[in-house]
């Protein structure tokens, strides 16, 4: 029963002592620990408080980037709709200037195909002429070679002359 009821003098004893170790551990050691645990809450304390400005921090530069990206494509969509207007337009107006030149092109071939066909009309008319002229001129001599032929024609053509 000794452990269970101890006697006076030990606890007093004991309790001096406990008393001096904690009159000892609070002048000496009590402030020094209670001063590190401090300073290690305020240094966890600073750094989620850290922590929470560069989260705050990246969700704003998140929001800035996904705007950025936003405003990008959508210059990007603006620039490649204007280049496809662009190259519509280039490609209508060279159509247009294509169908114009290539209209002068049949109007100019027209133009000399008809000239050249008036040019060889009358290159075939002169020569259709001349070879008539040369036939008539062969024919009439042959039926004039007799004196009396030319006289016969030559009557015949004063009767045919009328005088006013």
């Amino acid at each position: 029963m000794d452990l269970i009821l101890p006697d006076f003098g030990l606890l007093v004893w004991t309790g001096l002592v406990f008393s001096l170790l904690f009159i000892l551990l609070a002048k000496f050691a009590w402030k020094p620990i209670l001063n590190a645990v401090n300073a290690r809450e305020q240094k966890i304390a600073e750094a989620l408080a850290l922590a929470e400005k560069t989260k705050a921090e990246m969700q704003a530069l998140k929001a800035e980037n996904d705007q950025i990206l936003k405003t990008a494509r959508a210059e990007r969509d603006q620039i490649l709709k204007e280049a496809k207007e662009a190259a519509n337009a280039m490609v209508e107006e060279a159509k247009s200037k294509a169908k114009d030149e290539a209209t002068k092109i049949v109007e100019s071939a027209r133009q000399n195909i008809s000239s050249e066909k008036a040019a060889a009309m009358a290159d075939l008319k002169n020569h259709v002429a001349t070879l008539s002229l040369e036939i008539a001129e062969k024919v009439i001599r042959q039926e004039l070679t007799a004196d009396d032929k030319q006289k016969a024609l030559a009557d015949q053509f004063a009767s045919e002359i009328k005088l006013n």
